[in-house]
């Protein structure tokens, strides 16, 4: 993963910009563009539309204009696909017809491979690039949205192979001014890796609760009433939004499934540890966890 040139963020500030989808960060994005009484307006203009009619009052206040009409993509300077990954594929021949040329094209999407391969297929005088802030919240609506969310977070951007690299380094801008720290990455490495950080810790997550749902089935809410910390701190990307994290798993499946041996791989082997009462080996395996997690989030 590397960092891009520093790149252009001046276009920005000049920019009508279009969001696509609503949700958390479409809506954060939007926000985050138009500006408001404790941060800056980033852009000129900025267009949210929405999916749905009543998420139109809702959009008001965070961008210059909404609509449902995908048409309002035409005049816009760079086209930004905040929906789910699916959707976007969808999407991304849909709305690459109606830009202009030079329009920058990037999405949001948690998944990249697929995205970017359609990409590809796209007319070659519109600037397209792959990206993905890494960063979120638990509650995936619009009344969630914050104009801080990509404060400091990591922003990946997958180059589309063949296509001019000024598209990264729009998309870096962009990324830039929202407060974010773009970095490179190709398409496929970073589905492996955000397979292993984030996919498979929200599988494991589910596979938690059912496992205690299961024993909740004999024991009653004794079981929730007992429940605290440790549980809630390891479970909580559980109750994400599920039509994004359905479209993320079958989008990024074979990464999933690869991690998702890993993982049972590790589990089995601390599983041994355990049953043969391998105490130099129970210990092993936590104390490399413990010293690893420590160094990430002192």
């Amino acid at each position: 993963m590397t960092e891009p040139e520093p790149g252009d963020s001046a276009w920005v500030r000049e920019a009508e910009i279009a969001v696509v989808g609503l949700g958390l960060m479409g809506g954060s994005l939007a926000a985050a563009l138009r500006g408001g009484n404790d941060h800056p307006r980033r852009c000129r203009r900025v267009v949210g539309i929405a999916r749905r009619a009543e998420t139109l009052p809702l959009a008001a206040p965070l961008v210059d204009a909404a609509t449902l009409d995908l048409q309002a993509v035409a005049q816009a300077d760079a086209v930004v696909l905040a929906v789910p990954p699916r959707a976007i594929i969808r999407m991304i021949p849909q709305v690459a017809a109606l830009m202009r040329p030079g329009a920058l094209l990037t999405d949001l999407g948690s998944t990249k491979s697929t995205i970017v391969d359609v990409m590809s297929t796209l007319r070659d005088d519109i600037l397209v690039a792959g990206g993905h802030p890494m960063c979120g919240k638990e509650a995936g609506a619009l009344a969630a949205a914050d104009p801080r969310l990509y404060e400091h977070a990591p922003f990946v951007l997958c180059p589309v192979p063949g296509r001019a690299e000024t598209a990264v380094a729009r998309a870096a801008g962009l990324a830039r001014v929202l407060g974010a720290r773009p970095r490179v990455l190709d398409a496929a490495r970073h589905d492996q890796l955000v397979a292993a950080i984030s996919h498979v810790p929200y599988t494991t997550a589910v596979a938690l609760v059912a496992a205690a749902e299961a024993l909740a089935a004999s024991e009653g809410d004794t079981l929730w009433e007992l429940a605290a910390g440790g549980f809630r701190d390891t479970t909580r990307v559980a109750a994400g939004e599920l039509d994004m994290w359905i479209d993320i798993l079958l989008t990024n499946r074979a990464a999933v499934l690869a991690h998702l041996d890993r993982l049972d791989a590790g589990l089995q082997h601390l599983r041994q540890a355990l049953a043969t009462d391998d105490v130099a080996a129970l210990h092993a395996v936590l104390v490399a966890a413990q010293t690893r997690r420590r160094r990430l989030f002192r």
